[in-house]
C-alpha cells in the first residue's frame, strides 16, 4: 500500500502581505505530477487546507481545482482529508457525502455525539486490509456532549476518542491527525509561522497512537519523525523566514506486511520562488542580485558599521519581493544587550505593560490592567512558572 502524506497547504496565505497564489498553484500542480509518476493508492491531507476558517473565493477555487484535477488524473486513487486548526470543520465538510462517492473522503469535525465515531476508510492490497482513521483537529469543547464535566486538556479529549474505536491490531492501521503532538514531553522542531499556545494544554503525547502502524500528522511546518512511525510531513512551501533553509517535500509511505518497517521516502518539491535570508554589507547584497534571486522572497540583514544612504530604496530597485530589512552591527548589538539586561529582571506583567505602552502610546486603564493581570496569572499557572508579584505601583 503506497500513499502520499501532505499537510498544511495553507491555501490563501500571504507572506508579509505578498500573495502566494502563484506559488501555491505551482506546488499543487507539482504534487499532481508526482502522483502521476508514483501512482499512490491514496493521498492523505493532514489538515490546515486553508489559512483561514473563512477562506476567500480565490482560495476555495484553487483547492477545488486541485481536488478535481487530482481525482481526474488518478480516478482509482483515494483522497483523504481532515480539517486542521486553521480550517472551519463545517465549511471544509461541504458536500462530503457526494465527494465520498468519488473516493474523496473529508472529515471536518470529530465525533461530537454518542453513536458517532471517527471516519474510517478501508483499502486492501496483497497483504490484506489497511484501515485509515480520520481524526480532524479536536478541542476539548468539541466533546462537551459526551460527559457533564468538561475535558481538561487536548490529551484527554484525543485519548477519549481513540479509546472508543475498535482498532484491529492484527491489521495495518494508519491515522491522520492534526494536533500538537509531543514525545514524552519532547516537542517537535517548530517554525515562526506556527501558532502554539502557551502552557502546554494543547500538547498530546504520541503514546496515544501506539495501535497505529503510521501516524500521518499535520500542524508542524518542518518535516520530521517524532517517534516510531509518527511523522509530521511539513508544509509544501516555506511560510516564514525561519523556514528558508528547510527542504520541502512530499512524504511517500509504502506499507507491506503487518509488523514490517514502512518505507518512507521524501520527494523533493521545488518552489516557483524561494524564501532566502541574505546578510552582508549593502554593496555585497546588491552584488548578489543575479538571476532568479531578484524574484525570490528575501529577508535582508545589513552589517554596515556606517549607516548606508537610503538602503531600502536602493534594494527595492533590484529585489522585487523584500520581506524585511534589518541591521546587525556593533551599535545595534550594544543596544540589544542593554535591552536584554533590562528585560531579564522583568516579570511577564511588567513586560506586557511596557509593550502595550510602546504600541498604543498610552498606559492601560484600570479595567484593562485588571483583565491583563488575570490572563497573565492564568498563563503563568498553566505553564508552571509559579506566582509573581502583580502589585507593581
Amino acid at each position: 500500500m503506497k500513499f502520499f502524506h501532505i499537510s498544511d497547504l495553507h491555501i490563501g496565505k500571504q507572506l508579509h502581505h505578498y500573495s502566494l497564489k502563484e506559488e501555491q498553484e505551482h506546488i499543487l500542480n507539482t504534487i499532481i505530477d508526482l502522483a502521476k509518476r508514483e501512482g499512490p493508492d491514496a493521498v492523505l491531507m493532514a489538515g490546515d487546507i486553508y489559512d483561514s476558517g473563512v477562506p476567500s473565493a480565490e482560495a476555495v477555487g484553487l483547492f477545488d481545482s486541485f481536488l478535481t484535477r487530482l481525482s481526474r488524473t488518478m480516478p482509482e486513487m483515494w483522497i483523504l482529508v481532515i480539517a486542521g486548526n486553521h480550517d472551519s470543520g463545517k465549511r471544509i465538510s461541504f458536500a462530503s457525502d457526494i465527494l465520498a462517492k468519488h473516493r474523496i473522503c473529508i472529515a471536518g469535525l470529530p465525533p461530537m455525539e454518542e453513536g458517532e465515531f471517527l471516519k474510517k476508510v478501508v483499502l486492501e492490497d496483497a497483504w490484506g486490509r489497511v484501515n485509515f482513521y480520520l481524526l480532524p483537529f479536536t478541542k476539548p469543547s468539541h466533546l462537551r456532549k459526551f460527559k457533564k464535566e468538561p475535558f481538561s486538556s487536548y490529551q484527554e479529549a484525543v485519548e477519549f476518542l481513540l479509546e472508543r474505536e475498535q482498532v484491529e491490531r492484527e491489521e495495518r492501521n494508519v491515522i491522520l491527525s492534526h494536533q500538537f503532538y509531543t514525545s514524552s514531553g519532547r516537542k517537535p522542531e517548530q517554525s515562526d509561522s506556527e501558532t502554539i499556545s502557551v502552557g502546554g494544554i494543547e500538547q498530546v503525547d504520541i503514546s496515544l497512537l501506539k495501535d497505529f502502524d503510521y501516524g500521518a500528522l499535520g500542524h508542524i511546518h518542518k518535516p520530521q519523525n517524532i517517534g516510531g512511525h509518527v511523522r509530521y510531513c511539513g508544509t509544501p512551501l516555506a511560510y516564514s523566514v525561519s523556514e528558508a533553509e528547510q527542504a520541502k517535500t512530499v512524504t511517500m509511505v509504502t506499507l507491506e506486511g503487518k509488523g514490517e518497517e514502512p518505507d518512507i521516502r521524501e520527494l523533493p518539491l521545488m518552489p516557483l520562488r524561494r524564501v532566502r535570508k541574505l546578510k552582508g554589507r549593502l554593496h555585497e547584497i546588491l552584488e548578489m542580485a543575479q538571476g532568479s534571486i531578484v524574484e525570490d522572497y528575501v529577508s535582508i540583514t545589513l552589517t554596515d558599521e556606517i549607516e548606508a544612504y537610503e538602503p531600502m530604496e536602493q534594494l527595492k530597485e533590484i529585489y522585487h519581493r523584500i520581506l524585511e530589512l534589518g541591521v546587525d552591527n556593533k551599535r545595534t548589538r550594544e543596544v540589544t544587550d542593554i535591552f536584554l539586561e533590562e528585560v531579564e529582571d522583568m516579570n511577564p506583567l511588567t513586560a506586557f505593560l511596557g509593550f502595550f505602552r510602546e504600541m498604543r502610546g498610552r498606559d492601560m486603564t484600570e479595567g484593562e490592567r485588571a483583565l491583563t493581570e488575570k490572563v497573565v496569572l492564568r498563563c503563568t499557572e498553566e505553564s508552571g512558572e509559579g506566582e509573581y508579584e502583580t502589585d507593581l505601583y
